[in-house]
């Protein structure tokens, strides 16, 4: 056997429909939204509210203030409904779910969809547990 050393793996790029992220923050705009789906491309032709515009600067800033190396601070968010753009790869958006603030970190792969797809409305179940009051004998059954 030789005495090679094993070759490291490599990091996986990311890429958004044959994209890197470095190259989609290049492009204006009007280039990135060509690339989405038709339902967001619909979205951006009838227009941007300034509130989007918004969170998107918000959360460049929460960026660009973290040292390097952490993660940056949280920006609060009720736009479920905000489609995500490279511009705010790297954030951590808290999006509110009717009752709690779920923290989505955003990354690349997450260019093009929306932020509510990231967080829950809803606790999901856990069936075949016993409950308290789920049958007559689980009365009987520790509630910790």
């Amino acid at each position: 056997m030789s005495a090679q050393p094993a070759k490291k793996k490599p990091f996986k790029k990311v890429l958004y429909r044959g994209f890197e992220i470095d190259q989609l923050l290049e492009k204006n705009m009007e280039e990135v939204v060509k690339l989405m789906n038709a339902r967001q491309r619909r979205r951006f032709a009838h227009g941007i509210s300034s509130k989007y515009d918004r969170l998107v600067k918000k959360l460049q800033k929460a960026v660009k203030e973290c040292p390097y190396g952490e993660k940056p601070k949280a920006v609060k968010t009720h736009l479920r409904n905000c489609i995500i753009v490279p511009e705010m790869v790297g954030g951590v958006c808290e999006v509110y779910g009717g009752k709690y603030w779920n923290p989505v970190e955003i990354k690349t792969d997450m260019v093009g969809s929306y932020l509510a797809e990231y967080s829950l409305t809803y606790k999901p179940i856990r069936h075949g547990k016993v409950g308290h009051g789920a049958t007559r004998g689980s009365k009987f059954a520790s509630l910790k």
